[in-house]
């Protein structure tokens, strides 16, 4: 099936794009961002969560939790990584979907791309994001990429099992306000994971060096399932991790890095996430017998 694009008034932001194939469907706006602020099956609920405070704003100096799907760049920083993102962004078709590319950003000299590719005829979608150095001087960034996911789902993190012998093989970081007696976490055998409740407002958040190159989230019968490319002989910001994950009472997000890149004038760096969606998967609690038997058949290539 061939996708189709629609122009589209998305909850209040006017000029929304919306890419389907019958079967998923996607929806970036142009108002802000770069942001993707819809994933789901057609007809059916979006699987990302926004911020109910910000639905629809644009414009404006301060900085914005919108939710959805965004690019960043890493080690975090308070003013590097928080540069408002209210602008309009450009976009045009590109071969089974389309472009998004931002306004360069000023103060920071990068700009930002997401090509948001669908495939025509499976429940996948494929993602290529950019940054490029526009400043007179080398930069060293990661790009970072942020899936802000809806409410009361189990996420599923692979634990890394290579046999290093004597050595280790798997580094998890913590941040300041993250203990590690934290109800909603399940620190597995062969899996990590992480409940998402909306009466807990404390945030928590956890790295790890994610040998497998995919994280799930299980919520509502079915499972968000997002892939990417770890360069296990490479260097990543936070310790050294290529895969985050953050929640609080609203929200729960799958994070993912690329290496952290030495930019000169003009490069770019580029980081790719595929994503996958599956009906009728049912994970009501943690349990990682049941957790093995999806990760066999949805995660695992």
């Amino acid at each position: 099936m061939a996708i189709k694009i629609d122009k589209m008034n998305f909850l209040g932001w006017e000029n929304s794009i919306k890419l389907s194939n019958g079967i998923i469907d996607v929806v970036a706006t142009t108002d802000i961002g770069p942001r993707i602020v819809r994933f789901g099956f057609e007809n059916d609920v979006n699987e990302f969560n926004l911020d109910p405070k910000t639905i629809g704003l644009k414009g404006g100096d301060e900085y914005r939790y919108y939710g959805g799907h965004r690019l960043w760049h890493s080690p975090e920083d308070r003013k590097r990584t928080y540069v408002p993102d209210n602008d309009e962004v450009d976009w045009h078709e590109i071969e089974n979907g389309m472009r998004l590319i931002q306004k360069p950003e000023k103060w920071v000299n990068t700009q930002k791309q997401i090509d948001i590719i669908l495939s025509p005829d499976e429940n996948k979608v494929r993602l290529i994001h950019r940054i490029t150095n526009l400043g007179a001087w080398p930069i060293e960034l990661s790009a970072w990429t942020i899936t802000v996911l809806a409410t009361e789902g189990i996420e599923i993190i692979p634990q890394p099992n290579k046999d290093t012998d004597l050595l280790p093989n798997r580094q998890i970081v913590l941040w300041p306000y993250s203990k590690m007696n934290d109800k909603r976490v399940y620190w597995g055998e062969k899996y990590i994971a992480l409940k998402q409740d909306p009466n807990n407002k404390a945030p928590f958040k956890l790295g790890i060096n994610n040998q497998e190159g995919w994280a799930a989230y299980a919520r509502g019968g079915h499972l968000f399932v997002k892939r990417y490319y770890p360069q296990h002989d490479a260097t990543y910001p936070d310790f050294g991790v290529s895969f985050e994950t953050y929640t609080n009472d609203w929200m729960l997000e799958i994070e993912t890095l690329s290496p952290f890149t030495k930019l000169q004038p003009g490069e770019t760096v580029e980081h790719i996430e595929e994503w996958e969606l599956y009906n009728n998967v049912n994970v009501k609690d943690i349990d990682e017998g049941a957790f093995d038997e999806v990760v066999e058949k949805y995660c695992r290539k």
